[in-house]
């Protein structure tokens, strides 16, 4: 399996010379298997974009997995020249909320008039809007597994995904705190989290704050880098790829983050167009 990082920001792109090395676009992750073009996509972030320059004139065609509804992980969708085109065939699943059962409606909240000019429904080429199927599924040749975790603001998933050799967790967003402090303080090792990560070749996980930001407030929808380690070690991960950056951590600050787990050779810091192969 490789797994392309196409944009690892959380909440908001940063753009700007501070930036560049890490990259600056929001969440989106490209997988591909057996050498072929990338086929599953985990998120719909302003990354999304970064996947048309790797596909070149080729339309995508292929699945889209959304762990969530807010802004950070959608803002791509309209702008993913290789999924509209009369030649593309898009499949998006999200997660189910509260309201509305309909995944089109859903998405139409944010993407429709008079906050953007299109509908999804107006995309071009071939487009299906459906919701993610509880226990595992298959999708693009991969089996995905998708398990609830807390994060504020709506149901919020992570995804293993494997191709049958290999395997990768993916929990960008996760705001473990919601079930309690933890053995550290910095959130539950809970049974979900713990399940989508238990042996993965990779875990890539939301590493927003620094342990000195972790106050109750800022806790709120989001993990402490520290608790991504403790988590994948505990999981027996053989790599951490630590992701979700805040919108403002500069890449000198990302690598002051490299050297505080350079100690344990797993931990990786996600960098837009990063490639790992499995």
């Amino acid at each position: 399996m490789r797994v392309t990082f196409c944009g690892v920001r959380g909440s908001t792109p940063a753009p700007g010379p501070d930036f560049i090395r890490f990259g600056g676009n929001t969440s989106c992750v490209a997988l591909s298997r057996d050498g072929d073009g990338p086929s599953l996509l985990l998120d719909g972030g302003t990354g999304l974009r970064r996947l048309s320059q790797i596909l070149g004139d080729c339309p995508f065609r292929g699945t889209l997995l959304l762990t969530h509804l807010h802004w950070d992980h959608v803002q791509g969708l309209p702008f993913f020249l290789s999924g509209d085109r009369d030649d593309a065939r898009v499949t998006l699943l999200l997660p189910a909320q509260d309201g509305p059962s309909d995944a089109e409606v859903l998405l139409a909240r944010m993407m429709s008039p008079p906050f953007f000019p299109i509908e999804p429904r107006q995309l071009r080429g071939e487009w299906r809007f459906g919701l993610v199927p509880v226990g595992p599924f298959e999708a693009e040749g991969f089996t995905v597994m998708p398990m609830e975790v807390p994060h504020k603001g709506g149901r919020t998933l992570g995804f293993r995904v494997t191709d049958g050799r290999t395997s990768v967790a993916y929990i960008p967003d996760h705001c473990p705190t919601a079930l309690g402090p933890g053995p550290e303080g910095w959130g539950e090792y809970h049974p979900a989290a713990l399940a989508l990560a238990d042996g993965a070749d990779a875990l890539v996980h939301d590493a927003f704050w620094r342990p000195q930001e972790a106050t109750a407030q800022a806790m709120l929808g989001h993990a402490v880098a520290d608790y991504a380690v403790g988590l994948g070690q505990r999981a027996g991960a053989a790599r951490i790829v630590l992701a979700h950056h805040k919108p403002d951590r500069t890449d000198t600050e990302l690598d002051l983050l490299a050297a505080r787990f350079r100690a344990d050779g797993r931990v990786i810091v996600a960098a837009e167009g990063r490639v790992i192969d499995l």
